[in-house]
């Protein structure tokens, strides 16, 4: 049996659900309000955030300090919308003293002061340290720029210095565009320009590439060729295990490492003889390419923008012909990602 050891997560995501109130042009996950709810149980929070305790190390900066790629946050999806059961869920991860814990959020709810604050105060009652709010021009076609402003100057009322802007430098752009309300990303660049992409961190994988892939330059993909993923499958920083227990590595959004419920067996190593997509992916770009040609997979005549735009074309065309392949998991991000 081959197997391709795994290190302990040291830092990671909890998915509430995929379902958003966005659906995002850059969504890695390809989370949408086409999504079925599907919210994680207690029951499995509770395994997969018992396990997760004693292995999730700490900000640098205390463990009651929150940094992006430390500690532990809850996402999805908007885990705001079952905000009951985000309650109970930070509850859990306080008492199982899990440090750096914190909530990714678009602030779609929230809509006046009096509610805002009231619910920023109650998931600091329960344990939470912190929350980290997105602001970029693909959430602002669906949250007003009101409700995001309100959330910051709320939030560092309520957290202080643990209210993360991602990324700051886009929200203050924005504030100087004195934007009411939403705006449709094509007036954003008509407003910012397209070099203003090249300032922002966008990754070309997940939905991006289907849906801002004309930005962006391509190439054929013979170009991806000779390259392999297995530094992002192994990685142990900022993974997810996601609502249906899929041990997601890092931003590989439809790949699943096996259940996140089980984490100890896991980390004894992946049968790569077990997940042969995963095993294409350690060996060579190509390995993959010729897997998806067995299931009718064309490469598209305009290129890719990146091995990751590739990986996800070709995992999409496997997924649409077969469900043999266990680790090409949850079904629906193939679904939902054009």
């Amino acid at each position: 049996m081959r197997r391709m050891r795994l290190p302990e997560p040291v830092s990671g995501g909890v998915f509430l659900t995929y379902k958003c109130t966005s659906e995002c042009r850059h969504c890695m996950y390809a989370c949408s309000p086409r999504w079925k709810p599907d919210w994680i149980s207690e029951k499995d929070a509770r395994k997969i955030l018992t396990q997760l305790a004693g292995k999730i190390q700490g900000s640098p900066l205390g463990p009651d300090r929150i940094g992006i790629n430390y500690g532990l946050h809850f996402t999805g999806g908007e885990p705001f919308l079952n905000f009951d059961l985000l309650l109970k869920i930070v509850g859990m991860a306080h008492e199982l003293d899990i440090p750096s814990t914190f909530v990714e959020t678009n602030c779609f709810w929230s809509s006046d002061d009096e509610t805002t604050k009231e619910k920023l105060l109650k998931l600091r009652e329960v344990g939470l340290h912190g929350i980290l709010i997105s602001v970029n021009p693909f959430i602002l076609e669906y949250v007003p720029l009101e409700r995001t402003g309100r959330a910051i100057r709320i939030g560092k009322e309520v957290f202080a210095g643990n209210t993360l802007i991602y990324q700051e430098s886009v929200y203050q752009q924005l504030e100087r565009f004195n934007i009411e309300g939403i705006l449709p990303f094509e007036e954003y660049l008509e407003k910012a320009g397209t070099h203003s992409l090249s300032h922002m961190e966008l990754l070309p994988l997940g939905r991006a590439p289907y849906r801002l892939g004309n930005l962006y330059k391509r190439y054929p993909a013979e170009q991806f060729f000779g390259e392999s993923c297995s530094e992002e499958l192994r990685r142990n920083w900022h993974i997810h295990i996601d609502n249906y227990g899929n041990y997601v590595p890092g931003y590989c959004g439809g790949i699943s490492l096996g259940d996140g419920r089980d984490l100890d067996s896991i980390l004894q190593g992946i049968d790569l003889d077990d997940r042969p997509v995963i095993d294409a992916l350690v060996t060579d770009m190509e390995s993959l390419h010729e897997l998806g040609r067995q299931f009718g997979y064309k490469e598209r005549a305009e290129g890719y923008l990146s091995k990751c735009h590739l990986c996800v074309d070709v995992r999409k065309c496997i997924a649409q012909q077969t469900d043999e392949f266990k680790e090409l998991s949850p079904r629906e991000f193939y679904r939902y990602l054009e």
